[in-house]
């Protein structure tokens, strides 16, 4: 069994390289796409150009949210990300005029999406992201640099705050199926300490249920304490969840059962994930999920290349290098359940190899979000 579990993961890791190797002569072949798309119920108005390689950004854009007014004001701000760093101020200034238009002229369409018994908390954060605007406004007129990055983080993170108030509800349910697993109906907040360091994810329930579900019931268990990473590699990816003994996942101890996740992966538009087959399985190889590959610090469910439906408690961190995986044509996309991202600590992420540890993993925020079934 310790041979089997080696040639399970060694076996998907070349599953992971083949699809890299496609992924270039492919991008060679057609060039790249970028992220752009508008789901029925998840309004979204990305910045052209690049794709979106910072995962707080993804995951502003995955709330099940259709106030464009709001996502007009986003895409503007995360636009300028593209330009700060080649110091394009005039575009810059175009994507500030246009955040500052729709915040005083589309005000009210912004507040209409939250509701009444939020409503005084969105009027404030509205204020203050029309304050932090015009204060980005004035880094930008001076040119500061090292002005600009921070504000906007600030800016944004406000703008992810008033998104989070416009949700109402969970958008769909899960099939009866998986019923049997357990479920996050919404987002938890975890912060994992390593012995390199801490490091904070987001798991996100809204477009990954059952895979953020198991995760956070797993933290919850205390089952990734004191755990080893059994694979990293430079670039590439970085994996942990292995317990200790013959078993390559989780086995419940009430019910004696191996738990086994689906793939699970939710794609721009869908009402629903899809379940149990992969994307290029299901003939949909242009379609693009809500939670892609394309941010350092992707974290995903490890499985073999075999079976889509035999993950279970070893996941892995996707350490992206534009050179190798060009976001907007990612192969990896659709082939592994992405349910979360690294939002702090990527510095500690880089510093983590095989046999360093994982000392603890708790959830801080978002923990009533966990629906357990009657029996898991």
């Amino acid at each position: 069994m310790q041979h089997f579990r080696h040639v399970w993961f060694q076996r998907a890791d070349a599953g992971f390289k083949t699809v890299l190797v496609a992924l270039l002569i492919i991008a060679c072949s057609f060039g790249f796409s970028s992220l752009a798309w508008a789901g029925e119920k998840r309004a979204s108005i990305m910045p052209q150009g690049n794709a979106i390689t910072d995962g707080s950004a993804l995951l502003r854009y995955a709330l099940p949210i259709d106030n464009y007014a709001i996502r007009e004001v986003q895409s503007s701000l995360e636009d300028i990300g593209n330009h700060i760093r080649s110091k394009r101020w005039g575009p810059i200034n175009s994507d500030l005029g246009k955040a500052s238009r729709v915040l005083s002229s589309r005000r009210d369409e912004i507040l209409a999406s939250i509701p009444e018994d939020r409503k005084s908390d969105g009027e404030a954060l509205l204020t203050e992201i029309t304050q932090g605007v015009n204060e980005l406004r004035q880094a930008v007129e001076a040119k500061d640099r090292e002005q600009v990055i921070p504000i906007k983080g600030e800016v944004l993170t406000k703008v992810g705050q008033i998104e989070k108030l416009m949700v109402k509800g969970f958008p769909f349910e899960v099939p009866e199926q998986y019923a049997n697993l357990p479920q996050l109906k919404g987002r938890a907040t975890i912060e994992m300490e390593t012995d390199k360091g801490n490091i904070t994810l987001v798991v996100d329930g809204y477009s990954a249920p059952v895979s953020a579900g198991n995760f956070v019931d797993l933290v919850e268990r205390r089952f990734y304490n004191g755990l080893e990473f059994t694979r990293s590699e430079e670039s590439y990816v970085l994996q942990a969840g292995d317990p200790p003994g013959p078993e390559v996942g989780f086995v419940n101890p009430d019910t004696g059962r191996y738990r086994n996740i689906p793939l699970e992966v939710l794609v721009k538009g869908d009402k629903l994930p899809t379940y149990g087959i992969t994307l290029e399985d299901a003939g949909r190889y242009r379609d693009q999920p809500v939670l892609p590959f394309s941010a350092y610090g992707a974290i995903a469910m490890a499985r073999s290349e075999s079976d889509p439906n035999n993950a279970s408690s070893q996941f892995f961190f996707f350490l992206f290098e534009p050179e190798l995986t060009p976001a907007g044509l990612n192969l990896l996309d659709g082939r592994y359940s992405v349910f979360g991202y690294v939002t702090e600590g990527k510095d500690v992420l880089r510093e983590l190899r095989q046999g360093d540890k994982i000392i603890s993993a708790k959830v801080v925020e978002g923990a009533g979000n966990l629906v357990q079934p009657t029996a898991s």
